[in-house]
């Protein structure tokens, strides 16, 4: 298809160099808006950035380590005495979705400005034999200016989403990340979380609200036909391109 498609721009370059004085290859021509047209028809995307795995596995335990019956254990994951919360790679939390903004911004300025000028000359008589009648002339001038603005946002997401601990800083927080995947028929929707947790706000069940992430990112991305109604068509974005409208 792409090679018909260059084809065809190169019967249109020839019969546009024709009328040219310059003389241009026209699989270099065809070539170039080839390549224009490919960019232009590329439907632009956002996506936040989250590197690197979406999981991680717990550390291996020693190929020595035998259960000896004693209350240590070094073949075990954790200690006896110790809770359940999430502190090692590998373990895994939940986070309550929970973000709510709204941000609103509204300017006004007027200004005002009049200036009013008058000038009046008498009658003189009987100088140098001639008469000067009154002379009166008066100047008016107004600048108004009255400017409104206003900006509102308002974003609400919720949900759920279960994370794996993928790293323990020097300080005892957590990093977190996870990865969701849901597929309906030709549709798909994924989410992604990432971010940085201290483990004395997880609450018992081992949850989270993602208000209490640090350096959070929250990618929701969707797929099928639902998505490609929701684009403008490749045409559109072409004329787009180059539109100074």
């Amino acid at each position: 298809m792409s090679l018909v498609l260059s084809r065809g721009l190169g019967r249109v370059c020839k019969k546009f160099l024709r009328l040219a004085p310059i003389r241009v290859d026209p699989r270099k021509s065809a070539a170039i808006v080839l390549s224009v047209f490919l960019a232009a028809c590329a439907a632009p995307r956002h996506d936040i950035s989250m590197e690197g795995p979406t999981s991680a596995r717990p550390p291996e335990l020693p190929a020595n380590a035998v259960p000896t019956g004693g209350i240590f254990q070094a073949a075990a994951y954790r200690p006896l005495f110790e809770d359940r919360k999430p502190r090692y790679v590998g373990d895994i939390l939940t986070v309550q979705i929970n973000e709510k903004l709204n941000a609103s911004q509204t300017a006004n300025s007027s200004t005002e400005r009049k200036t009013d000028f008058e000038v009046a000359l008498p009658g003189v008589g009987g100088v140098l034999g001639r008469n000067i009648k009154p002379f009166n002339a008066t100047a008016n001038s107004s600048n108004t200016f009255d400017g409104k603005g206003g900006t509102t946002s308002s974003n609400l997401f919720s949900g759920t989403i279960t994370v794996t601990v993928i790293d323990v800083l020097a300080n005892g927080n957590l990093r977190i990340v996870g990865e969701k995947q849901i597929g309906i028929r030709a549709n798909s929707e994924v989410l992604k979380f990432s971010g940085v947790i201290n483990p004395a706000q997880i609450q018992p069940g081992n949850l989270i609200s993602s208000t209490q992430v640090a350096d959070a990112r929250l990618d929701y991305r969707g797929g099928g036909y639902i998505e490609e109604a929701q684009v403008k068509g490749w045409l559109s974005r072409f004329f787009d391109s180059f539109s100074p409208f």
